[in-house]
């Protein structure tokens, strides 16, 4: 739905718009959408929006919770637990907090988690629960973003341009090495390999991040890697191309390709992408 933001003022409307010279209104569009990759298991997914975020500009949160090979991961909580607590307390901190940039929000939204079930878990645990994070916020100035693990997060220009911020870490990994959970246990979270945010606050420090000026993005849109296989999977269009999917038929419609294409190919699955479907979640917002 479009969310008026900042300041308002009675004014006139012709047709249903606002007249800019007698009311100022900056909306927001946003849409989310979120299907599991497998009706019988519940979805690791996660994402909110924040309209309007302490007065001002707006948040977005995708968090892809990390689905464990086995249950041993010394942790009484199952992912989508994780999941929720994580994201709620990165959508009220990003949004509450803008004193805070955003590694420094994930900082402290790791450590608040960690320490609801530290005396119930082995948060030591290689495998205790965690979740890839695509997260941004915007206010008049400015657009900031951050990315840890194989989420996407997608920055429009005004002219069109797409920019895709990722982190590539877990691509570097070979192949060979992530057909073995013991070898990619290694790896996780540990230096040379890859990092998501589950109970060590100080990974927030390993995500990408960085700050884009307002005026240069007109829309953003964050994906889990189930959602970006239309691009990186199945190689349907590029990210413009997956962005004006988003625009013209929204999150649903994007979601909705994604699936068409894993049914046509069986073989979708791949040294990462052993499943036939997965949680597919998509988030997209016009600034």
């Amino acid at each position: 739905m479009r969310v008026p933001v900042g300041p308002v003022r009675a004014g006139l409307h012709v047709l249903g718009r606002p007249v800019r010279t007698w009311c100022r209104l900056i909306f927001v569009y946003t849409e989310s959408a979120s299907l599991p990759g497998d009706p019988e298991r519940p979805n690791e997914d996660w994402a909110a929006t924040a309209v309007p975020a302490s007065g001002q500009g707006g948040v977005l949160v995708v968090l892809d919770g990390v689905t464990p090979p086995s249950t041993d991961v010394g942790c009484v909580h199952p992912v989508p637990w994780f999941t929720a607590r994580l994201g709620g307390a990165l959508t009220e901190l990003s949004g509450s907090r803008r004193d805070l940039t955003l590694p420094e929000v994930l900082a402290e939204a790791i450590r608040r988690t960690a320490e609801s079930h530290r005396d119930t878990c082995d948060l030591s645990h290689v495998r205790t629960p965690q979740a890839t994070v695509a997260m941004a916020r915007w206010d008049a100035q400015a657009v900031e973003h951050l990315v840890l693990s194989d989420a996407v997060l997608l920055l429009e220009s005004p002219g069109g341009a797409v920019r895709a911020v990722r982190d590539d870490r877990l691509d570097l990994v070979p192949p060979e090495v992530l057909r073995s959970h013991e070898a990619t246990d290694r790896l996780r979270n540990a230096e040379g390999g890859f990092f998501t945010a589950a109970a060590d606050p100080s990974v927030a420090g390993r995500a990408v991040a960085g700050v884009t000026p307002r005026s240069a993005v007109r829309a953003v849109a964050a994906l889990t890697d189930g959602a970006a296989r239309w691009v990186e999977l199945f190689g349907e269009g590029d990210w413009a191309d997956c962005l004006a999917v988003l625009r013209e038929e929204g999150a649903r419609g994007l979601l909705g390709r994604v699936r068409a294409r894993e049914a046509r190919d069986a073989a979708a699955g791949g040294a990462r992408r052993w499943k036939l479907h997965d949680d597919a979640t998509a988030v997209y917002a016009e600034l």
